[in-house]
């Protein structure tokens, strides 16, 4: 650790956790392990008095991330989901812009996200010790982005999943539609290759969007002639640099950043609700 911090010129490094937590110097702590693991150390770091900003999926399921909110809603702290689908620019321009009527009201979602993972069941993809499967690890990126534009969350949700061998999901199709009558279908794979493509579909237009994680352009083609709008902002490359300023100005007191929880909340009450319907559950959970 020392060594690493030596080579990179780091001005700080620590033995344990508990050092880290121990500085009064850092206010915010970034937690980058595996998605099992995520609420036991956003919980410390709450507990010693520190903002939290966690990978995605911020937690195992929606009782650790309720448990986990109660805590920093008591203690006056921010806790954040390192989504980047949150803080890329152009998902605000694009959301400004449906906010203001331009692109009628949306219909239909359609979202799909497929990785090649060599079947290797010790690794993260597909080790349920590490909770591993699609759903968790590229599935919130689809369901989230799906949620950033629907009105509400889901009430209506059907889906199909084919398990890889160690039981983790592997292949999933999922449908949903929210009480607004607005709908949205997933297809997700470890697997198998597919585009990281999303398709807006809105009474004027549809957007496509792809490589959607960190997209920074659009293409919108308008119902009325087909006529096609290129629409760009923000850069990919500054994707994790848009996450730090938001987390700052949640820090600092913005309250548009801080209420995205209520995305990040209805994203984990969805995929507790699609992972009870495939009978799995995580050896946490049991």
């Amino acid at each position: 650790m020392r060594d690493f911090a030596a080579e990179f010129g780091i001005e700080k490094a620590y033995d344990t956790p508990a050092a880290l937590l121990a500085d009064p110097d850092i206010d915010i702590v970034y937690i980058s392990t595996p998605h099992n693991t995520h609420a036991p150390y956003i919980m410390q770091a709450l507990s010693a008095g520190k903002h939290v900003l966690a990978e995605k999926a911020i937690t195992l399921n929606a009782h650790e991330l309720a448990t986990a909110a109660s805590l920093a809603e008591e203690k006056g702290l921010v806790l954040a989901e390192a989504m980047t689908i949150y803080h890329m620019p152009l998902y605000r321009a694009l959301a400004s812009r449906i906010e203001a009527g331009e692109f009628g009201s949306l219909r239909l979602a359609q979202l799909s996200f497929g990785s090649y993972k060599p079947y290797d069941m010790e690794n993260r993809f597909f080790n349920p010790q590490l909770a591993g499967g699609a759903l968790l690890d590229i599935g919130v990126y689809a369901a989230t982005l799906a949620r950033l534009f629907m009105m509400s969350g889901p009430d209506d949700v059907v889906s199909i999943m084919n398990a890889a061998p160690t039981g983790v999901d592997e292949t999933s199709g999922i449908v949903m539609r929210n009480p607004q009558g607005q709908m949205a279908t997933m297809t997700l794979s470890l697997h198998s290759k597919q585009p990281k493509r999303a398709v807006i579909s809105c009474d004027k237009c549809y957007i496509e969007i792809m490589e959607y994680p960190r997209a920074d352009s659009a293409r919108i083609v308008w119902t009325s002639d087909g006529h096609v709008e290129a629409f760009s902002a923000g850069t990919t490359d500054y994707a994790l640099c848009y996450e730090m300023a938001d987390m700052e100005a949640a820090v600092a007191g913005d309250v548009e950043t801080r209420g995205l929880m209520r995305i990040t909340l209805d994203v984990m009450d969805l995929m507790d609700r699609l992972r009870r319907d495939w009978q799995f559950r995580y050896p946490e959970e049991q």
